[in-house]
């Protein structure tokens, strides 16, 4: 099956779980949700070619690259760590999936009309900035620049081949510790950089459920805070 129909495939898999949210792994729920605040967001997991040529509709995992945003050091959350473009849902967006394109659009400038949608995956809880997140999947059929548009906002826009992302030499633990207990999470290196967090469990939960995940060892582990 190629990687279209693998995306397919989850998208559709997770279409009947709609209305329910999924809450992040005991490891690393070191913070309840506000009920009382909580905002709704969405982010964007575009998948490209990672040769730069193009994706063919037949193309295999290995043959994909995703799209990440290093955010600013400036910032007052999340600094300098690395997630996929998404933010906070706003009132004009029609869905999540609007709200995902439009922040894509307003980081790194890619041009949305490029992009098929393949679907949304369940939302999940994101307690330490108690937002409920929808990830949408996106199909980069007609690739166009990206940059960071505002460098208050974002350090840095990159591509990570998913084939150095899937290699089990590039898979960490990422390590927290909050009041006095350890908390634990898949993670990814790639170019100098350490993929860890929310971002990082998302896409280790995509991947295994696409059945992509190659089998790595969780011993190595880098300690991020």
């Amino acid at each position: 099956m190629s990687a279209l129909k693998d995306l397919k495939q989850v998208v559709a898999e997770h279409s009947h779980t709609t209305g329910a949210t999924q809450k992040l792994p005991d490891s690393w729920a070191f913070k309840q949700l506000d009920a009382n605040s909580v905002r709704r967001a969405a982010i964007l997991m575009l998948f490209g070619s990672a040769d730069g040529r193009g994706l063919s509709r037949d193309a295999d995992p290995a043959e994909l690259d995703l799209l990440f945003v290093e955010r600013a050091e400036t910032l007052r959350s999340h600094a300098g760590q690395i997630s996929f473009p998404g933010g906070g849902i706003d009132p004009e967006d029609a869905s999540e999936t609007d709200a995902a394109l439009r922040e894509a659009w307003e980081e790194t400038g890619v041009q949305t009309s490029g992009i098929e949608v393949l679907g949304q995956l369940a939302a999940t809880e994101l307690p330490v900035s108690n937002f409920i997140v929808t990830p949408v999947l996106g199909w980069w059929h007609t690739e166009s620049a990206v940059f960071p548009v505002d460098p208050g906002e974002s350090a840095g826009v990159f591509r990570a081949p998913v084939a150095h992302l899937l290699d089990p030499r590039n898979r960490v633990l990422g390590v927290v510790q909050r009041g006095g207990r350890k908390f634990s999470a898949p993670a990814f290196e790639y170019d100098g950089r350490v993929i860890w967090g929310f971002t990082a469990m998302v896409a280790d939960k995509l991947f295994n459920e696409l059945g992509w995940t190659r089998p790595w060892s969780p011993k190595r582990e880098i300690r991020m805070l």
